[in-house]
C-alpha cells in the first residue's frame, strides 16, 4: 500500500514537472520590434530617403523607423539643407507619402514627436 502511494507520488510530480517543462517550451520569446516594424514596411529605407530629401531640399543624416501611436511604421528622416537647416521629415512606411516636416530643434534637445 505505502509503495503504491509513493509510486502514485512520484507519478503526479513527475508529470507536473513535464507539463511545465512543456509549457515553458513551446512560449515563444517576444518579437523584437526593429523586426516587426521592418516586417510591415512596405517602403525601402532608400525609397523613404529620396522622398525625404525632395521635400525638404536636402540631404539626409539619419533615417530611424518609427512606430507611429497607431502601431503603424513611418520612417523619420533629418535632413539637412545647403542653408545648414535641419528638418525632421515623417515618411509613412507604407506609401512613401511624407506625413510631416519641421524644423529641428537645436542640437542636445529632444524633439516630442
Amino acid at each position: 500500500m505505502k509503495q503504491r502511494n509513493l509510486f502514485a507520488a512520484l507519478l503526479v510530480t513527475a508529470s507536473a514537472i513535464a507539463g511545465g517543462n512543456l509549457a515553458f517550451a513551446n512560449k515563444e520569446p517576444p518579437p523584437n520590434d526593429a523586426v516587426a516594424l521592418f516586417s510591415k514596411a512596405k517602403v525601402t529605407l532608400i525609397h523613404a530617403i529620396e522622398a525625404a530629401e525632395k521635400h525638404a531640399g536636402g540631404k539626409a543624416v539619419q533615417v530611424e523607423l518609427e512606430k507611429q501611436a497607431t502601431g503603424n511604421p513611418v520612417y523619420d528622416v533629418e535632413v539637412v539643407t545647403a542653408d545648414l537647416k535641419v528638418y525632421d521629415v515623417k515618411v509613412d512606411a507604407a506609401s512613401a507619402k511624407v506625413l510631416s516636416s519641421k524644423l529641428d530643434q537645436a542640437d542636445g534637445e529632444e524633439d516630442d514627436d
